[in-house]
């Protein structure tokens, strides 16, 4: 078990090595969120995320035959590329196991920063068994991603600069996947600030701490497809338990159109191109599982922001849907001259934008007046959504909704 003194001393190791992230007050979040909101940019580490932090401490710990030998690890990504790009620089050579899901930008990163790639498993776990397989036959050091006491101290380094920025927040919240980092953060906060919560956050989908809280003990759970692909742990780390179950004050889950619009919300507001893990913590503020946060100082960490450019766009409509601005029905309408055109001016005066429609006839049915149309139209929020279909409804035009809000 570390303590705060591992956590110290993780820092003063690290010092040059890793960045030491702003940690800003956001004037839009704040207003957004009805709090007084700071972010911790931890996409702004050298390979876009926390785990440098945590993968450089572990390689700095190698005894002199152990760097020699060279390391393992498997990871999704993040972990893979903190430990590629500090391996090369420390002389160290890695090998890193990924799950054939990872985002592509991951291995891609992984390979420009000297690493062996190698894919395999559709699980998580079962990369980890394949890597944990090769470290024996070759000699090589695993490095846990989020259960290695030198990993968690070096992650705890991050929640000691959270209380340098911002020394009296009353709340940190932190996205947790295999719980290495909010082990770190919760107790070294704990050990500077016990008044301050650490709160963590996971997606519904990928919920494996809580599983365990519940148990009482790390359980394998299933994961479901999540936007928050680094959260896809489907059991927290025993060591990492451990540690946060004593100092992590609750934990709340995201929805996915949660996690989408946060990212949308930090890309409109913050500039900022953060990750579906990095977006959770704004995510559980946006909840609405959090009102006792109302005026409060509240820290966001934005834990990574690696996100795939090819899947980029469907994040961002993703996002758009679960806040009323795209909206996507079926309408039956006239096949008469004038029909469509009708339908268009409604949606006109009803200042929505259309993005896209598409007309059906071969399924319309056998009223040879009728046809069916798909349109997808830009609108301003959930309501403006609600005021165009009562105004079609209104003109006798039949409206099916898809794509509804599940916010």
């Amino acid at each position: 078990m570390i303590t705060p003194s591992d956590i110290t001393a993780a820092r003063t190791r690290l010092a040059g090595g890793v960045v030491n992230t702003p940690c800003p007050v956001s004037i839009p979040l704040s207003e957004l969120c009805g709090a007084e909101v700071y972010c911790k940019l931890e996409y702004l580490q050298r390979t876009g995320s926390f785990k440098e932090r945590g993968a450089r401490n572990a390689l700095l710990l190698l005894d002199p035959a152990a760097k020699q030998r060279g390391v393992i690890a498997a990871s999704a990504g993040n972990h893979a590329q903190a430990l590629a790009y500090h391996g090369q620089l420390l002389g160290i050579k890695v090998t890193v196991v990924m799950p054939e899901f990872a985002p592509l930008i991951k291995r891609t990163n992984c390979h420009n920063l000297g690493a062996r790639v190698i894919l395999s498993g559709e699980t998580f776990a079962e990369a980890r068994e394949y890597a944990q397989t090769l470290a024996q036959q070759e000699a090589l050091t695993y490095i846990h991603g989020f259960d290695d006491a030198a990993v968690i101290a070096g992650q705890g380094t991050l929640g000691l600069e959270i209380l340098e920025a911002v020394p009296d927040a009353d709340a940190v919240i932190v996205p947790v996947g295999g719980a290495g980092l909010i082990a770190g953060v919760a107790l070294a906060v704990h050990g500077v600030r016990p008044q301050t919560k650490v709160i963590g956050v996971e997606s519904v989908a990928t919920a494996s701490f809580s599983a365990a809280l519940q148990a009482g003990h790390p359980v394998a759970i299933e994961c479901q497809p999540s936007l928050a692909d680094g959260l896809a742990i489907s059991q927290v780390g025993a060591h990492a338990f451990e540690i946060a179950k004593a100092y992590v004050a609750q934990v709340v889950q995201a929805t996915e159109p949660q996690i989408a619009l946060s990212i949308l919300r930090l890309m409109e507001l913050e500039k900022a191109v953060v990750e579906g893990a990095g977006a959770a913590s704004l995510a559980a503020l946006l909840s609405g599982k959090l009102p006792e946060l109302a005026g409060k100082k509240v820290v966001l960490v934005l834990c990574g922001g690696n996100v795939d450019l090819t899947v980029l766009h469907r994040l961002i409509e993703i996002g758009m849907v679960a806040d009323g601005r795209l909206a996507r029905f079926k309408a039956r309408i006239s096949d008469r001259p004038g029909g469509l055109a009708r339908l268009t001016r409604l949606i006109s005066e009803q200042d929505a934008s259309i993005v896209e429609i598409t007309h059906d006839r071969t399924f319309a049915g056998l009223d040879f007046s009728a046809v069916n149309v798909e349109c997808i139209v830009q609108t301003r929020n959930a309501e403006h959504i609600r005021e165009l279909y009562e105004l079609l409804e209104r003109h006798k035009i039949r409206v099916i909704p898809s794509g509804v809000n599940e916010m």
